[in-house]
């Protein structure tokens, strides 16, 4: 890796948004650090490498805190300071939330949240320290309604979107600078992995994670609080949650992820 570039730390890299966001950042001159705990990794940095950066793999499995401190011990290893942090990684859950298994819902809530507070508690205060920085944090357009049928999930991205928020007003002045990115449905994994195939959210209309990393690339760049990426449907659902009452912004969604069989 090369001093001379910025350097930047993708989390769950390997697909969807986050390989996304890895091209935003390798196609902008960055060097770059990615995570993930598939063999898809390994693709995607051969594809990184494309666009001419230095790109470091590092396999994790973030739902531990074992995974979370080999990706801290990565970065350290580079001696470079990170520029920009990405914390991308997340997993859902569809369906009843009683017939989930707990083990399932303890996972979730490691990945998309643990994960998420560790590296953040472990990379930050290097950024404040030298007085720069960027964190992109990945919510949802979920964040903004309870999420029926998917609860836990929706449930964690409220949390991020709180947190990120947070830290924003906490680093205010300090240099460093708090994003969050509000995707709507994307044409990503998630809705296989999540259990969640034959919904009415899985078979609308979705984005291009292209798209949606743009969206979030440049609005972290730009030091803004936030952007709803994607469609304009989504910035139309977020703008409506703030207007509803809880009870209808949960029907309302759903409709859109209970199960088909239901």
């Amino acid at each position: 890796m090369s001093d001379s570039r910025p350097f930047a730390v993708i989390t769950r890299a390997s697909s969807g948004i986050g390989r996304a966001l890895a091209h935003q950042f390798a196609a902008h001159g960055f060097d770059l650090l990615i995570t993930a705990e598939d063999g898809e990794l390994d693709r995607a940095a051969g594809e990184l490498a494309r666009h001419g950066p230095a790109v470091q793999e590092v396999v994790a499995d973030l739902a531990t805190e074992d995974g979370a401190e080999r990706v801290v011990a990565a970065i350290t290893a580079t001696g470079r300071p990170v520029d920009a942090l990405a914390l991308n990684a997340g997993i859902g859950n569809g369906g009843a939330f009683t017939e989930i298994p707990l083990a399932d819902e303890q996972r979730l809530l490691a990945v998309n949240i643990g994960s998420t507070v560790h590296l953040a508690k472990r990379v930050l205060p290097g950024m404040v320290q030298r007085g720069a920085g960027r964190v992109l944090f990945t919510s949802s357009v979920a964040s903004q309604m309870p999420g029926p049928y998917y609860a836990t999930y929706a449930a964690s991205k409220a949390f991020i979107q709180s947190f990120a928020h947070a830290l924003r007003h906490e680093l205010d002045g300090t240099g460093v600078t708090v994003t969050a990115l509000l995707p709507g449905p994307t044409d990503t994994e998630f809705f296989d992995r999540a259990g969640m195939e034959g919904t009415a959210v899985d078979s609308s209309a979705k984005d291009d994670p292209a798209d949606v990393a743009r969206d979030g690339f440049e609005a972290l760049m730009a030091g803004q609080s936030q952007v709803v990426a994607g469609s304009v449907k989504n910035k139309i659902q977020v703008a409506g949650a703030k207007i509803m009452p809880d009870r209808a912004r949960a029907a309302v969604h759903a409709k859109m992820t209970k199960p088909e069989d239901d």
